[in-house]
């Protein structure tokens, strides 16, 4: 009875070796792609990449107005502006920051008035201008903005990051006048 059963075994690793493993278990190896259905890896890595780039800006609430400057009335606001990824991790990245000021309309359905004050664009794209604005302490960039007393009680603060992908991203802070 171990002759046939050795005799067995030997025979079907004989049928196995010759046959080979696809044809016996039925296993079919992949189909071979095509050039179009590749990704390539590149496109991999920045699909992942794009995750970590802005995807909302927001002005935080240590942003207000400083002491005055001079005799003339002319004071700062002291802006503190955050950038958050796909995963609300604030982060650094270059881009263009533009900031405007806007009157506040009290009991409207929409607030923003009329423009008061618009800045020159600050461009952030370099890496030296860029560390300049960080505060890594703070997780945030820090503008410093001459700004004019207004007749306002209070007036609304926009600031627009282009990103380098290309979107627009605004957020917006209720600036209260302090005496």
């Amino acid at each position: 009875m171990k002759a046939i059963t050795l005799l067995q075994m030997v025979f079907f690793f004989f049928v196995l070796a010759q046959t080979g493993c696809e044809q016996l278990l039925n296993i079919k190896p992949p189909p071979k792609a095509d050039k179009a259905d590749k990704v390539s890896e590149p496109s991999i890595k920045t699909s992942v990449n794009t995750a970590y780039f802005p995807v909302k800006v927001e002005i935080t609430p240590l942003t207000g107005f400083v002491n005055p400057v001079g005799k003339n009335g002319v004071r700062e606001v002291n802006v503190y502006v955050s950038l958050l990824d796909s995963f609300g991790c604030q982060i650094k990245s270059p881009g263009v920051f533009r900031f405007e000021v806007y009157e506040h309309i009290q009991r409207s359905s929409e607030p923003k008035g009329k423009r008061i004050v618009i800045w020159p664009d600050i461009d952030l794209t370099d890496a030296v201008q860029n560390n300049k604005y960080w505060r890594d302490f703070l997780r945030a960039y820090q503008f410093n903005l001459p700004f004019e007393l207004i007749n306002h009680e209070s007036c609304i603060l926009q600031v627009t990051f282009l990103c380098p992908t290309g979107k627009r991203l605004t957020g917006e802070f209720a600036l209260k006048r302090t005496k």
